[in-house]
């Protein structure tokens, strides 16, 4: 155990340094920040701990070592407007090689008018984005598990289209007596490979570090993370109020509900007059022997409900 904790201590040292020295801007491939499952948008992004669960692949590769069920989940999410969303991933565990997951990430924004210089109607175009994810993870001490993945990220508008390559690295540290979860990641460093109309673009790095604890005597499970510990700030500890704070209940075994809190959310989405819920979400589960139906609800801005489900289950 004294040594996890040395390399986990020393590779978090390493992220908050990569974090710091690469902080970037607005990307065309911002649609990597937003790939959740119901489940993580009902515990408000605090996804880089979660065990046992084959969506979290997009919040830290190393948690598909830990998956013992339902090695498949397909996610909906259905944003303002007519923009809409998908994901799916899967993982397989091979024996004596470690585990494998492939995932994709899906958005189409819809339709819209075509116009000329002079404002007049031509026709329609659309915008999509695209991201394909191959993972690895393995046990690298004990308790200790690494991941890593690599991605092709292609976004288009009309007939202009730009693609990037990427890598996600992660670890998460179990403590089983304390029924304690320890993660990190980094995620999304990579180039780009083409641009919009030969302009260069940066892609959303983002560093995760988050902890979950089991309760003793409550069916709950508490999550704390603070997440784009990448983004520019004005101040190094500016970026430290990027976090989420959740809760997950048990009731029986098949019953599951959430509340999750995401202040990046409520800071940045909306005018300090019209708070309301932003930055709030909540959502539910039921957990079957065959399969895992989750719903999540998030609201960003003041009037944005985003929905989500999400079902996992085996082959």
């Amino acid at each position: 155990m004294k040594n996890s904790m040395k390399i986990f201590r020393l590779l978090i040292l390493i992220a908050v340094f990569v974090g710091y020295a690469n902080a970037n801007s607005y990307s065309p491939y911002s649609f990597l920040r937003y790939s959740e499952s119901a489940r993580s948008a009902g515990l408000g992004g605090c996804f880089v701990t979660m065990t046992d669960d084959v969506s979290a692949v997009t919040f830290n590769p190393a948690t598909i070592a830990t998956v013992t069920d339902k090695p498949i989940s397909i996610s909906f999410l259905k944003h303002v407007l007519d923009i809409n969303s998908g994901q799916i991933a899967y993982t397989k565990n091979y024996k004596d090689i470690g585990y494998f997951a492939a995932s994709a990430n899906y958005t189409n924004y819809g339709s819209f008018v075509k116009s000329d210089a002079m404002g007049n109607q031509i026709g329609e175009f659309g915008s999509n984005d695209l991201s394909l994810g191959l993972s690895y993870a393995n046990e690298l001490d004990k308790n200790l598990y690494y991941g890593g993945t690599v991605k092709f990220i292609y976004s288009n508008i009309d007939n202009y289209s730009t693609s990037a390559m990427a890598v996600d690295a992660g670890l998460i540290y179990q403590i089983p007596d304390k029924k304690v979860n320890i993660g990190l990641s980094i995620l999304n460093a990579g180039v780009q490979l083409s641009s919009y109309n030969g302009v260069s673009e940066s892609l959303p790095l983002d560093v995760r570090l988050g902890i979950n604890h089991r309760l003793k005597g409550l069916p709950m499970l508490v999550n704390f993370s603070f997440h784009h510990l990448a983004d520019r700030a004005d101040a190094f500890f500016d970026r430290f109020l990027n976090f989420s704070i959740a809760g997950e209940a048990y009731f029986g075994q098949y019953l599951q509900v959430r509340l999750g809190y995401d202040n990046l959310v409520r800071r940045l989405s909306t005018p300090s007059n019209k708070k309301e819920f932003s930055g709030i979400s909540a959502g539910a589960g039921i957990k079957t022997k065959n399969f895992n139906l989750d719903y999540g609800l998030a609201q960003i801005g003041s009037s944005a409900l985003l929905h989500r489900f999400s079902v996992s289950f085996d082959i």
